[in-house]
């Protein structure tokens, strides 16, 4: 097998394990959840309020992402936040946002259907 064959199995098996990662790494939040709950947690979902409205955790704040550097005054700094949006890209730029305004236990729990325990 030369390098020409090797090269077009290369993007799909980097495609594939990028996904296979970002299931893993939310399945391990989902799994923290309880225990984030426990210790006060508020999940927050960053997704616009037409998505929102139309499915999301009980009990979540939604503060859309756009709106998130002003919203995060709402938020304890002192308790855990669980961000949560349609499939963990947006609530992956909020975790940024938050960590920028000093939040220090922040997680990005992917999707907000991972949040319902």
């Amino acid at each position: 097998m030369d390098i020409s064959q090797v090269q077009q199995y290369l993007l799909p098996v980097i495609v594939v394990g990028f996904f296979v990662w970002r299931f893993l790494r939310f399945r391990g939040v989902r799994k923290q959840l309880p225990k984030l709950l426990l210790q006060g947690a508020v999940v927050v979902d960053v997704r616009g309020r037409g998505e929102f409205s139309g499915g999301a955790r009980e009990g979540s704040l939604n503060i859309p992402l756009d709106e998130l550097e002003r919203g995060a005054d709402k938020l304890d700094r002192d308790k855990p936040v669980v961000l949560c949006c349609a499939s963990g890209t947006r609530s992956g730029m909020a975790v940024a946002v938050l960590k920028r305004k000093g939040f220090q236990n922040v997680v990005n729990a992917g999707p907000w259907r991972n949040t319902v325990v």
